[in-house]
């Protein structure tokens, strides 16, 4: 029982410093130290034992770094490239003359959803769009705290977990199913068109609403200033986009996730050899860019070490067993676990990777539809992955956007956790009427 509340209060004190603007850095350890105490965790190394506090955060933290460091390094610098050599407020002009200023957040929405269906990482695709989004938001004077909500509701929504998507979410299900990415499409795609359209028109009503409050767009301080210069024709503007995708689709089945080092690689070559006379200083872009990666990736690998310590709470494997034993319809059952366990370790492809062993023999002996079960899971693992401590929520609201998530939280939990809590109910109520 202590174990129990020791791991839901740290949850939902991380929650609330997140809120407050609490160094993350400091947040993340200080929560986990709390889960590590009432677990019953050693705080310092035993041994050769490594259940204790400091070797289970670590091992999270730096294995994420390790796995993610060039993503993010690459990402970050593709952003900064595509900012301040005009790329970005090229094709944000250009946008605006085909769909017309009134459809910015359309533009962005429209921007995210290219490049994760067409397979870049979601947190490669905030460090990409939000030189564009920017631009867009600053010509359509939107309220620029809205911007991280538009990127996630593009990014990690409709897209994200659809059939077909080659996100890592949509894949880690076909290892313990023997299922396709094409698994359940007819229903993924009404649940999909469901969620892009419902969230377009609130996303629209919020942000008719802060205008009509008074809210604009206010300039910052490091803004990029590139109104009065000579900006690259939209064709070569969108090439490191282009090469970015090209690469990934190529290289995805050879070299997996690490497919997008050569992408954004290829991205960040493209950016800079075709705009060289545009970068008025390419020393401090590339300053620029390192130091934000390693802010962001700071950050996220933070709330990973908070996840690895929740995972060797007593509390978290009855948690999880409980979880995945639950009565009841199968298909139900699946989504309410595999969303919890994504709520408490801030992860859709953790919850996903926790849960699916459990859940999958158990199932699939009972006769679920595997093609079912691969859809509802992976839709269910995108919604309350999405809290405040989520490391794609605080790298992109803190470290992309510079937005506090007192001022920018509400619109990403409305477009990014309601509205998948809704997809996700619609697919289980379809798979069930349609056996």
């Amino acid at each position: 029982m202590i174990s129990l509340l020791g791991l839901i209060g740290a949850l939902a004190l991380l929650i609330y410093l997140t809120i407050r603007g609490m160094n993350l850095l400091i947040a993340a350890p200080l929560t986990a130290m709390i889960i590590a105490l009432t677990g019953g965790l050693s705080l310092m190394p035993s041994g050769t034992q490594n259940h204790d506090f400091i070797h289970s955060y670590m091992s999270g933290f730096t294995s994420f770094i390790s796995s993610w460091f060039f993503m993010f390094l690459l990402g970050a610098l593709f952003g900064k490239l595509m900012e301040d050599s005009g790329c970005a407020d090229s094709l944000a002009r250009w946008i605006v003359s085909k769909l017309g200023i009134h459809n910015a957040a359309l533009a962005v929405v429209a921007v995210c959803a290219v490049l994760t269906y067409g397979g870049v990482s979601v947190f490669v695709v905030a460090f990409s769009a939000y030189s564009i989004a920017l631009s867009l938001f600053k010509q359509a004077n939107l309220p620029r705290r809205f911007i991280p909500a538009v990127m996630a509701f593009g990014s990690v929504t409709f897209t994200m977990t659809s059939a077909g998507s080659p996100e890592i979410q949509n894949w880690i299900p076909i290892k313990y199913l023997g299922t396709s990415p094409y698994a359940g499409w007819q229903v993924s795609l009404i649940v999909a068109v469901f969620m892009a359209l419902f969230g377009y028109l609130w996303m629209q009503r919020m942000l008719r609403k802060a205008v009509a409050n008074g809210e604009h767009f206010q300039a910052r301080e490091g803004d990029p200033v590139i109104e009065d210069k000579a900006l690259p024709n939209p064709m070569i503007a969108a090439l490191p986009i282009f090469a970015v995708l090209v690469v990934t689709y190529l290289g995805h089945n050879a070299f997996a996730q690490y497919a997008l080092i050569l992408a954004l690689l290829s991205g960040c070559l493209t950016a800079w050899l075709l705009n060289t006379r545009y970068i008025s200083n390419i020393s401090m872009t590339v300053g620029s860019g390192t130091t934000g990666s390693l802010l962001a990736i700071g950050n996220t690998a933070a709330v990973v070490g908070f996840g690895s310590v929740a995972k060797m709470s007593p509390a978290f494997a009855g948690a999880v067993n409980y979880l995945t034993a639950m009565p009841g319809n199968e298909l139900v059952g699946a989504a309410v676990a595999v969303s919890a366990i994504a709520a408490m370790t801030g992860s859709a492809s953790g919850g996903q990777s926790i849960a699916l062993p459990l859940l999958a023999p158990h199932y699939l002996d009972s006769g679920v539809n595997p093609d079912a079960l691969h859809r509802v899971i992976a839709i269910s693992s995108g919604a309350l992955d999405s809290l405040p401590q989520n490391g794609y929520v605080v790298t992109t609201i803190r470290s992309i956007c510079g937005e506090t998530h007192q001022d920018a939280y509400g619109p990403v939990a409305a477009l990014t956790v309601i509205i998948p809590l809704i997809g996700t109910a619609i697919a289980v109520a379809l798979f069930q009427w349609f056996g």
